[in-house]
């Protein structure tokens, strides 16, 4: 049954932009000029990570955000077990997983497509398995992802941890 929930949700999530279900004002952005975010992404079960990278895309193109900044700045950084959900290849996930891993691969892209940028941790691949030769194409591989991140919020990235 839970599996059952999971998925429909995550298909309410893909076809409904939840800004204009919500549709609220936030205090804390009035008066930013800019927006600028750096995700710590470790999710690794297929269907959490769908779900979080398509919250973090709707975000991106949240009304509020957009009114604060037609290009808001985000980052993602897949660390940890993270990277698993990253690879092309799907030998590692039960074959009723392979179409989410699908459409997480085409979520980065079109993530990308936006100007979302995507970093993946190369110690997190090399500890997990991944070969880095299968890491999707849109995703830039970074040796340590947590140098990034430390990069990131000394330049005034808001950090958001997705665990």
């Amino acid at each position: 049954m839970k599996k059952y929930l999971w998925t429909i949700l995550l298909i309410i999530l893909s076809f409904v932009d939840t800004t204009y279900v919500f549709g609220q004002e936030y205090e804390a952005l009035k008066g930013l000029k800019s927006i600028k975010a750096v995700f710590e992404f470790r999710k690794d079960d297929p269907k959490s990570a769908a779900f979080y990278l398509n919250a973090i895309h709707q975000t991106y193109k949240d009304k509020n955000i957009t009114a604060v900044t037609e290009n808001p700045d985000f980052v993602v950084v897949f660390t940890g077990p993270g990277v698993k959900v990253l690879s092309k290849n799907k030998e590692d996930f039960p074959p009723e997983e392979h179409e989410i891993i699908d459409n997480i691969a085409n979520k980065i892209s079109a993530m990308v497509k936006d100007g979302i940028k995507m970093e993946i941790c190369l110690v997190a691949a090399t500890i997990h398995g991944i070969d880095p030769e299968s890491i999707l194409p849109d995703i830039k591989p970074v040796y340590n992802g947590w140098i990034s991140l430390i990069g990131y919020q000394n330049n005034g990235y808001s950090l958001i941890l997705t665990y």
